[in-house]
Parts: structure tokens; C-alpha cells; sequence
């Protein structure tokens, strides 16, 4: 290595011929030439326009009919990623990014994931990569203390975690163990059982809906529960709904909590909600996908109050916690309900290790059979920034959340939407929905930032989400500067 730091000791070698495997010395320049990509395009991104500017079909149009007869340099392929890919980016990783929730990346997740793509694990059992295996065991229980999560989704117990691709497919497989466990595991339940029904918060995520019909539960067996002035789930009208089915002949299965909702950030009361199934017997899944990063803060864990009595719960780190897409993480206090109900096993894929019970095979926890090495995310993620670093980035990012909520409390033309709970803001133009969705156009419309909208009681709303890996407070600053101008002018 020279004094600059390249590895320049040995002379240029020719490119390998196109179309054929490469070697690792043409890996390695490849690679080279991809990781510099990357690290310009993070240094420019926040001179690009956040969201796409291309009208629909133009990158399908600017890309050839047909593949290409023989194989094609390099060089051409990464000046068509400059050329017609990145036109229609939006991109997610700009500092001026407050739309929807994050979907954040980081430095140690991207080689992570470059280290997973290379190593090509194909994870299905333990057999097949012990290390793929265990150090996803090793990292859920890491989440657990990093979260104080209840210790009985530790590993070591009855219960354990796994990595999900999102808080959808952990939904699903949490309803799909609840199904089975409400109906006692039959094979063949043709006739025998009545309707069941599924229970979520008028806010809840639509993955609950999406999972209610492939469950085969169906859309028409979704209850889905009032809120109190909050946006919470309320625990009575859960009650009373429950009650009428099961006067009805129809089988509770489960309940969903969502711990931050999508539109606010509403956190359902768990505790409350649990008492209600415990007495009912059906299972509760809490569903934290965004907030649940937050509880990395000792002081913000009242979000997870009556954790410890849900039979499953799931986030993303994926969202908050500087980890790229896709990882989710999906704990269960029983475990054998959802291996029992998951569990399929060819002669094909039976060995000793599976037979001796010593290991965990994570292809029955879940739905795909094969599975990615994505826990090394999760390691590199966490070994790099330590409790202490997630802890900064956090804070900062609730903090500044609350100085936006402020500076929106003291403005003579907009008012809070809703009540903040962690790092997003809702607010709404006084003048009512146009105003509001005017607001919305113009902050956005030279693309120098992006927010969204939500309906919150039936309003329409403008959302600031701050949790971006590369936001500051400059970022943020600059945001409500926008949107203070265009406020004023609108009232």
C-alpha cells in the first residue's frame, strides 16, 4: 500500500473479457470502483432533489427491449446506473428526508450486507451455516437488553427471536401461530370450527388487513376497535367487541396493539389490552415496527409498559435503528406455538443436528424456506455505534422533534394534529384541508425536502418524521423555515 493509501504496488491488469466469471483480482476492482460509487453518491445526495422527477415509464423506456447478446464492460453498465437508474431515485438517505418512516441505512450495515451477498448462506437450517444460525440467535437476545425487552423472548427460555424481512411477515406468522393455537392445532379443520376473528385499532397498520386474508380468517372477521381522543385502542370497546362474537359463536384468535401507529405515532395502551386477552385467552401481538427504536432510551421504554404479558412483538431495525432494509425483529414468549404451527419436514432436509433438539432451525419461524445472512447487519450495526452511539443518535432525534412540536405550538397559523409521542410531528394549517394540503405542495415542491400526509379525524394533515442517519438539526432547521414561510403567506 503507498503512502496514499491505494493499492497501487502492482501494474494495471487487463479486464477480464466480458461475459465471463471474474476472478478475484477483477472482483476486487470491480468492488472498488462500486464502494467509491457509493461514497460519492452519499457525499452528494443532499444536492439532489429528494424525491423523482421522471414521469411514469421513462426508465422502462430508457432501458433496451431485450438483453443483450453478449456480455458488456463494466464501465458501461455503471455509467447506465448514472444515466438512467438514478434519475428516478427518491432518495431515502437525504438529510432533508421527513416523509413517511425512515428506512435508514449506515456505513457497517452496507458492508454487512455486501459481507452476507458475498458469503452467499442459504440459512434454512443449522446444518447449512452454523454461524448464520447462532449469530442471529446471539443478536435478538442483544436487542433484548439493548430494548430492556421482557426476558422471556430471550433465547435461553421458552421464548426467542428472529429475524423477519418486515413487521408484515411477522404479523402473518404471528397470526398464523395464533390460528393454529386457537384451534388446537388440527390438521383438518373442515366444519368443526366456527368463524375466527382477528382485532386491531382503526389506526393499525393495513398489514393487519393484508394478513387477516391470507391467514384465510378474511377481511369480513377483522374488528377493528375504536380509539380514544388519543388515537389509542380502547381497551372497553375491545371487551365489548369480544364479547359479541363470541355470543355469536365466532373464535377471538388474536389482537394487534400497534406501539406507534403510522399516522401519529400513537402508542395503544398494552397493559390494558393484555388484561383483556389474558382473560379471553387470545393471543396479543404487539406491532412497534417504527417506535420500538426509541426504547433504546431507558426514559422512552414507557412505550413497552405490559410488555412481558404479549405472546409476540416485533420491530425494525430497518426503520430507526441504522440498519438497511430488510430486518425486522420478531420475538415470541412461547416458541413451540409458532415452530408447531410452522413446521414442515421433508426427508429431504432431515439431519442429525435437527433430530438431536440441540439447535434452532429458523426455516420454522417464519414463512420462506430459505433465509439470508442478515443478522450480520444487526452485528456490525450495533458493534460499530455501541449503546452509548444509539443512544445519541436517538436522543437527538426525539429532541429535535420536540423543538419542532414547540416552535408549531407558538405559530399563529398552524396547530399540532396530534400528540407526539416520539420522533414524528403532525401538524395542520388553522385555515383547514386545503390550506394544509397546500402547505404540504409547497414545502415540497423545489424538492430541497419531503414530508407526507396522514387523515387524522378525518383531517387532513401534514407528517415530520426526524430519523434520518444523516439528519442534523441544521436539516431540521432549515425544514421549519420552509415551512413557517409558507404557512404565513397561506394565512
Amino acid at each position: 500500500m503507498s503512502e496514499q493509501g491505494h493499492f497501487d504496488e502492482k501494474p494495471p491488469l487487463e479486464d477480464q473479457p466480458a461475459g465471463e466469471h471474474w476472478n478475484a483480482e477483477e472482483f476486487r476492482r470491480r468492488g472498488y470502483q462500486v464502494i467509491d460509487w457509493l461514497a460519492r453518491y452519499f457525499e452528494t445526495v443532499e444536492s439532489l432533489p429528494v424525491c423523482s422527477q421522471i414521469e411514469p415509464g421513462e426508465i422502462f423506456a430508457a432501458l433496451p427491449e431485450h438483453p443483450p447478446a453478449s456480455g458488456e464492460p463494466f464501465e458501461a453498465i455503471l455509467a447506465d446506473l448514472d444515466k438512467i437508474v438514478m434519475p428516478g431515485i427518491t432518495h431515502w438517505q437525504h438529510p432533508s428526508w421527513f416523509a413517511y418512516f425512515n428506512a435508514n441505512t449506515s456505513g457497517p450495515s452496507i458492508l454487512a450486507d455486501l459481507v452476507s451477498s458475498g458469503l452467499g448462506v442459504q440459512g434454512m437450517l443449522w446444518q447449512t451455516s452454523p454461524a448464520c444460525t447462532e449469530v442471529e440467535t446471539r443478536m435478538l437476545d442483544w436487542l433484548v437488553e439493548l430494548l430492556g425487552l421482557p426476558d422471556t423472548f430471550l433465547s435461553t427460555g421458552e421464548g426467542g427471536g428472529v429475524i423477519q424481512d418486515t413487521a408484515s411477515s411477522a404479523t402473518l406468522c404471528a397470526l398464523v401461530a395464533a390460528r393454529e393455537r386457537a384451534t388446537n392445532f388440527e390438521v383438518d379443520r373442515s366444519g368443526v370450527d366456527g368463524p375466527l376473528a382477528v382485532y386491531a385499532s382503526k389506526e393499525a397498520h393495513s398489514s393487519v388487513e393484508k394478513s387477516v386474508r391470507i391467514a384465510g380468517i378474511g377481511q369480513r372477521n377483522l374488528r377493528l376497535i375504536d380509539t380514544d381522543d388519543d388515537l389509542r385502542m380502547d381497551p372497553g370497546a375491545l371487551r365489548v367487541a369480544i364479547d359479541a362474537d363470541r355470543d355469536a359463536g365466532i373464535t377471538p384468535v388474536m389482537v394487534v396493539a400497534t406501539i406507534g401507529t403510522t399516522a401519529t405515532t400513537a402508542i395503544d395502551p398494552v397493559r390494558k389490552i393484555a388484561e383483556v386477552c389474558f382473560k379471553s385467552g387470545i393471543w396479543l401481538h404487539a406491532d412497534a415496527a417504527h417506535a420500538g427504536t426509541a426504547a433504546v432510551l431507558e426514559e422512552m421504554r414507557w412505550i413497552h409498559d405490559g410488555l412481558e404479558l404479549v405472546d409476540s412483538y416485533c420491530f425494525n431495525p430497518h426503520k430507526w435503528m441504522f440498519v438497511n432494509f430488510d430486518c425486522n425483529a420478531f420475538w415470541v414468549r412461547d416458541r413451540s406455538a409458532l415452530v408447531r404451527a410452522l413446521s414442515v419436514l421433508p426427508e429431504y432436509l432431515r439431519n442429525s443436528a435437527t433430530e438431536s433438539g440441540k439447535v434452532i432451525d429458523y426455516r420454522d419461524w417464519h414463512i420462506p424456506l430459505g433465509r439470508r445472512f442478515r443478522s450480520l447487519k444487526l452485528w456490525f450495526t450495533m458493534r460499530h455505534y455501541g449503546v452509548k452511539g444509539l443512544r445519541r443518535y436517538i436522543s437527538e432525534h426525539i429532541s429535535w422533534a420536540g423543538e419542532l412540536e414547540e416552535r408549531v405550538l407558538e405559530h399563529p397559523d398552524l396547530e399540532l394534529a396530534a400528540p407526539r409521542t416520539v420522533n414524528l410531528v403532525c401538524l395542520r394549517h388553522r385555515l383547514g384541508d386545503e390550506a394544509t394540503r397546500q402547505l404540504i405542495e409547497t414545502v415540497n415542491a423545489d424538492g430541497t425536502m419531503f414530508v407526507t400526509h396522514a387523515a387524522v379525524k378525518d383531517c387532513h394533515v401534514m407528517r415530520i418524521c426526524i430519523g434520518g442517519t444523516t439528519t442534523g438539526k441544521e436539516h431540521v432547521d432549515r425544514a421549519w423555515q420552509r415551512i413557517d414561510s409558507a404557512a404565513r403567506k397561506l394565512g
